[in-house]
Order: structure tokens, then C-alpha cells, then sequence
């Protein structure tokens, strides 16, 4: 009995993991954390969205390749963009795992 209800609450975890790790697309402008914000040392891109309430919101990008292939784009420059990706909670910064940008029109 005891394996069969840890089978099942571990199946149940795997299956919130999934649901939780779904990419999600947002519409923002892209910037450069170090560049513009002042928030981090080296250069990262971050994503300046509106929430629900209409309150602007900073949403910081893994250092992945998506993010830097598409950074020199948006250094010293600010882009609209539609992004795509895991969003995650990191030391109470929202952040983002980037599978697809691009410039929106």
C-alpha cells in the first residue's frame, strides 16, 4: 500500500512539474539590465512588461543563447519584443528561460 502511495505522489509531482515548466509569451520592452536598469554588473537583457494591475514589471533573462544572440540587439537600444519562455522566481526576481524572441511589429 505504502509503494503504491508513493508512486502516486510522485507521479502527481512529475505531472505539476510539467504544468509549472510550460513556456509562456509575453509583449515588452527589452533592455539592457546593466546598461539601463542599473541592476546587474555585466550586460543582460530584461524585459519591462505590464502585470494584471497595469504595474510595470522587471522580468530578468537567463543568460541562455537565445537571450545573447539577441542582446546586441537591444544594448543601448531598447526593442519592443514578444518573448517566450519559462518564467521562474529567483532570490525574489522573476526570471525568464528564453526559447524564442523576436521584434515585435
Amino acid at each position: 500500500m505504502k509503494a503504491i502511495a508513493s508512486f502516486c505522489f510522485a507521479l502527481l509531482a512529475v505531472l505539476q512539474l510539467s504544468l509549472h515548466a510550460a513556456d509562456v509569451k509575453i509583449t515588452g520592452e527589452a533592455v539592457c539590465a546593466k546598461c539601463e536598469l542599473q541592476q546587474t554588473t555585466s550586460c543582460q537583457m530584461a524585459i519591462k512588461v505590464r502585470n494584471a494591475s497595469g504595474k510595470e514589471e522587471i522580468i530578468l533573462a537567463d543568460n541562455n543563447k537565445v537571450a545573447k544572440d539577441f542582446h546586441d540587439e537591444i544594448c543601448q537600444r531598447n526593442a519592443r519584443v514578444v518573448a517566450e519562455g519559462v518564467i521562474t522566481e529567483k532570490d525574489g526576481k522573476k526570471t525568464i528561460a528564453l526559447t524564442k524572441i523576436e521584434k515585435a511589429e
